[in-house]
């Protein structure tokens, strides 16, 4: 099969490009690396990651809910737990709402939106899940070994 290198962009469909560029580079302090008119270009410097904000004349203005078929929400990854309580303070900060960290069987995380509704979520593995995706990283993992680990580490948390 050929090989996936990694994620190299998303591109949102937003109503009001001035104000969605300014909430993802204010907010997330991302870059904006071009203006094409109709489509703004913003990159995560540390990751290359790219998002493109899209204004499409004939959508329709509706706001975004994660109940139609498509994009649920837009995760980011911050390095620690700590890391995620030192964004929930700066959402805070900034007047942005978002949902208390959640402490989750793989990690934690947090929840907010962006001004088209659109859902994004700031998370953290565990030290289990992280351990796991270094693991996945170096060597192929039969799926019947990472459905029983899953199932056993699941199950430890219920007798905890």
């Amino acid at each position: 099969m050929p090989r996936l290198t990694g994620v190299d962009h998303v591109s949102l469909t937003v109503s009001d490009l001035d104000c969605s560029e300014r909430f993802y580079t204010e907010v997330l302090g991302l870059l904006r690396l071009a203006d094409f008119g109709y489509a703004r270009i913003l990159c995560h410097r540390a990751s290359s990651f790219v998002l493109g904000l899209v204004r499409h004349e004939a959508a329709d203005g509706g706001r975004f809910t994660e109940l139609a078929t498509g994009l649920d929400h837009l995760g980011f990854l911050v390095d620690s737990r700590d890391e995620l309580v030192v964004w929930e303070r700066r959402l805070q900060e900034l007047g942005v709402e978002y949902t208390p960290i959640r402490d989750m069987e793989l990690g934690s995380h947090l929840n907010f939106r962006d001004p088209d509704h659109i859902a994004l979520e700031l998370s953290t593995p565990n030290e289990v899940a992280a351990g796991w995706f270094a693991e996945l990283r170096e060597r192929e993992i039969p799926r019947e070994e990472i459905d029983a680990r899953l199932s056993a580490y699941l199950m430890s948390l219920e007798t905890v």
